[in-house]
């Protein structure tokens, strides 16, 4: 099932399927939302903000989003390599993408362990 959240400012209203987001990513005052299909699309907010709207708005059986240090909040439905020594997350659907981030070595701690006890759904 398909699960929405809107972003809206003055003049536009956005409307995103969170189980195509595969990670937000911050920009300054600015949220840059990665897609499946390799899309950006940007959003008028920062970081924060939109991890509060995407608490506000999705429903509890939606893809688990965790904020992984100052700069992303990604889908752990797409976590895919963890690697700690070299501070990377790899994000994959194992067909269309494959995202590498850089993450410190104790957010990606947390993220393995987050993994190993809840693994994504």
């Amino acid at each position: 099932m398909e699960k929405w959240i809107f972003f809206q400012n003055r003049d536009e209203l956005l409307r995103v399927n969170l189980h195509k987001v595969v990670y937000f990513e911050a920009d300054a005052n600015y949220t840059n939302i990665y897609t499946v299909n390799n899309m950006k699309i940007v959003v008028g907010m920062n970081l924060g903000n939109t991890q509060q709207m995407i608490s506000r708005q999705a429903p509890d059986n939606m893809p688990v989003f965790m904020r992984i240090g100052k700069k992303y909040i990604v889908n752990t439905c797409f976590i895919c390599q963890i690697h700690i020594a070299k501070q990377k997350l790899v994000l994959s659907d194992f067909e269309r993408f494959a995202f590498t981030l850089p993450a410190s070595k104790e957010a990606l701690k947390t993220v393995k362990e987050m993994c190993i006890q809840n693994p994504p759904r």
